[in-house]
C-alpha cells in the first residue's frame, strides 16, 4: 500500500537558521498521525513543506505517491512550475491556527468560493456541498453570517469545511484549536473526530495530548528539527522511552 505521506532526508533551512534537520516518517492512508513538540521544534515548517507553502532543501517529500513540488527525471528533480504545484495542492486541504476567512464573505461564500474559483464548478453544485459541509461541521444555521459575526470556534469549523470543500485526500492541521478560548476547543475537535471516523488520511500539528491519545493513529516528538520518539500514542504518552520526550510531556500532561 502506497504511504500517503512519505518523507525521507528532509531537511529545510531559512537562511542560516536550519529548522529540519533529516526528517524520515511515514503516513498510511486514513491514517490520523500527531505531531507533538515544543515551539520551534520544526512541526508547521514539516507541515507547510508537504503542500509545498516551503520549498525544501534536500531530501524527498511524496503525497500519494507522487513527489512534492519536482518532477524527477533520472537523478535529477526539477521544479514543478507553480500552475502544477496549484494543481496538485487541490488534493491537500489546510486549516491554520488562524481562521484566515475572507472577511467580506458569508460562511457559505467562503466554503463555495475555492470549488467555483479553482475548479470551476457550478454555483448551484457548489453551494449544495457547502450547505452538506456546514450542516456536518454544526453551522447549518450560520451560513448567511460573516466571521465576525462568530465565535473563534465557529470560524474556525468554517475553515474545515471550507478545506474539505475541495475534497481532499489529505487534512493537514496546524495546531487548529491553540487560538480558540478552552470551551470552543471541543466543538472543533469534535468536527475532526468525525473526521477521522469517516477515513480521512490527517496529519495534525497539536497541543491537545487527549485528542492524540483517543484518536490518533500514530505520535512523533519532534524537537529541534529531528524526530525523538515515534510510536503509538498511548505507548508515547504514557511510557516514552527518550529523556527528551519524557522532560517535554512532564510539562504539557
Amino acid at each position: 500500500m502506497t504511504a500517503m505521506v512519505k518523507a525521507e532526508g528532509v531537511h529545510k533551512s531559512f537562511g542560516a537558521a536550519h529548522i529540519l534537520k533529516g526528517i524520515d516518517l511515514e503516513v498510511a492512508p486514513r491514517e490520523v498521525f500527531c505531531l507533538i513538540g515544543p515551539s520551534g521544534s520544526g512541526k508547521s515548517t514539516f507541515l507547510r513543506c508537504i503542500n509545498h507553502l516551503e520549498q525544501i532543501n534536500a531530501g524527498r517529500l511524496y503525497v500519494d505517491g507522487e513527489l512534492v513540488g519536482y518532477r524527477q527525471k533520472g537523478d535529477k528533480l526539477y521544479e514543478l512550475k507553480d500552475s502544477e504545484v496549484a494543481l496538485k495542492r487541490r488534493d491537500i486541504g489546510m486549516v491554520f491556527q488562524r481562521f484566515n476567512l475572507f472577511p467580506h464573505m458569508t460562511a457559505i461564500e467562503n466554503v463555495m468560493e475555492a470549488p467555483v474559483q479553482v475548479k470551476g464548478e457550478a454555483k448551484a453544485v457548489a453551494r449544495a456541498r457547502a450547505e452538506r459541509l456546514l450542516d456536518r461541521v454544526g453551522l447549518a444555521d450560520k451560513a448567511k453570517n460573516y466571521p465576525s459575526q462568530l465565535s473563534g470556534g465557529q470560524q474556525q469549523r468554517v475553515a474545515i469545511a471550507r478545506a474539505l470543500a475541495m475534497e481532499p485526500k489529505l487534512m493537514l492541521f496546524d495546531e487548529p484549536t491553540s487560538a480558540l478560548d478552552p470551551e470552543l476547543v471541543g466543538d472543533v475537535l469534535d468536527v475532526m473526530r468525525g473526521l477521522a471516523e469517516d477515513g480521512m488520511t490527517m496529519i495534525v500539528v497539536t497541543h491537545e495530548m487527549g485528542f492524540a491519545r483517543e484518536v490518533g493513529d500514530a505520535l512523533v516528538f519532534m524537537d529541534d528539527g529531528v524526530v525523538v520518539e515515534s510510536g503509538h500514542p498511548r505507548d508515547v504518552l504514557t511510557d516514552p522511552q527518550h529523556d527528551r520526550t519524557k522532560s517535554f510531556l512532564s510539562k504539557v500532561l
